[in-house]
């Protein structure tokens, strides 16, 4: 055989190679949920199926800050304005912004900022999730001013996830190797019997009888973020320092919304406990890990099981549950006049 003809059936051996992989990507779903898509895995194995429940977009409107009763300020569990429809739908005004938009909101000049962004609302709301609660405490110790001037959206931030519909395949944008690698790790993860970790980030975790909480195919399987566990957790000294900044900004009641990760509540229920008996106890706002734990027995795919987010079903009864809470401390506020 010639030098040639070698070189030939290398090319075309490796052209039919990759052109089969990438008619596999074509066919693979493209990621709809964070864990997916960072880890690689298939979302025919890993995605949610049961279909998401819907708002009335009337209620997923956010006031402008001047008129609102309510101030949010959130991550990305607050972007889809879901659970605040529920506040919205009963009457009140709210007003929603990031943490992510200031790098931190909790510094000495908190008070004076708002009263340059014009809000003279009657609650504030302070939305995190647990992973990234301890770090935004700590930079607000050394913060003497809010970097940026107060910025809020009328509109939702992102849209509710939603499940693929019949326009998802073929996918067109997909790598040649996509496809090859999310079934590869999906069949690692389904054939194996302790956790694996896939790109550094995400664990799929063995969970036994997780039929009964996930709608995804391989349900006794749970991919999670690695910094579930990774960023440790909340402790004591995380409950004094938002203490000492409710205490230092009175004038305008405050409530907290510590949102458990989502290895705390499905595989992890004493993460957090030392910071969680703390905040009970003083009082900080409503008690989000007992809520979880018991809505998450009730509602299957309460959080996404390909996710790290709470789903379309976990926010609205997130925001039900608030509603209760926030008319507890602030009275629905009398329509306007026209």
């Amino acid at each position: 055989m010639t030098l040639a003809k070698v070189w030939l059936r290398i090319f075309v051996t490796g052209y039919v190679a990759v052109f089969a992989m990438w008619l596999v990507s074509l066919t693979t779903l493209p990621p709809y949920g964070d864990l997916t898509r960072i880890g690689h895995l298939a979302e025919e194995d890993f995605g949610w199926t049961k279909p998401a429940p819907t708002v009335d977009p009337a209620y997923l409107k956010a006031a402008p800050v001047d008129q609102a009763d309510i101030l949010v300020i959130g991550d990305s569990f607050s972007m889809t304005l879901y659970w605040q429809a529920s506040l919205v739908k009963a009457g009140y005004r709210v007003a929603t912004t990031y943490w992510g938009q200031y790098g931190t909101v909790m510094c000495k000049d908190f008070d004076q900022w708002l009263q340059r962004a014009g809000f003279k609302g009657k609650l504030i709301i302070f939305e995190s999730v647990e992973r990234l609660l301890d770090e935004r405490t700590v930079s607000g110790q050394a913060c003497d001013k809010v970097v940026k001037p107060f910025e809020s959206r009328l509109e939702p931030f992102v849209k509710p996830a939603a499940l693929p519909g019949p326009d998802a395949l073929p996918n067109w944008t997909a790598r040649f190797d996509t496809g090859p690698e999310a079934y590869y790790n999906s069949w690692r993860a389904k054939k194996s019997s302790v956790d694996l970790l896939f790109n550094k980030n995400t664990w799929v975790r063995s969970f036994p009888g997780g039929c009964k909480y996930f709608s995804h195919r391989e349900c006794d399987k749970l991919p999670v973020f690695v910094d579930d566990e990774g960023n440790g957790p909340l402790t004591t000294g995380t409950l004094d320092r938002i203490k000492t900044f409710a205490a230092q900004h009175p004038a305008i009641p405050q409530l907290w919304m510590v949102i458990p990760n989502k290895a705390t509540v499905y595989l992890k229920p004493e993460f957090s406990k030392d910071f969680v008996n703390g905040f009970v106890e003083a009082k900080l706002g409503p008690d989000l890990y007992a809520f979880s734990r018991e809505k998450s027995a009730q509602i299957q795919d309460f959080y996404f099981s390909n996710d790290t987010h709470l789903s379309m079903h976990g926010q609205i009864a997130l925001g039900e549950h608030m509603l209760a809470v926030v008319r507890e401390v602030l009275p629905v506020p009398q329509a306007k006049a026209p």
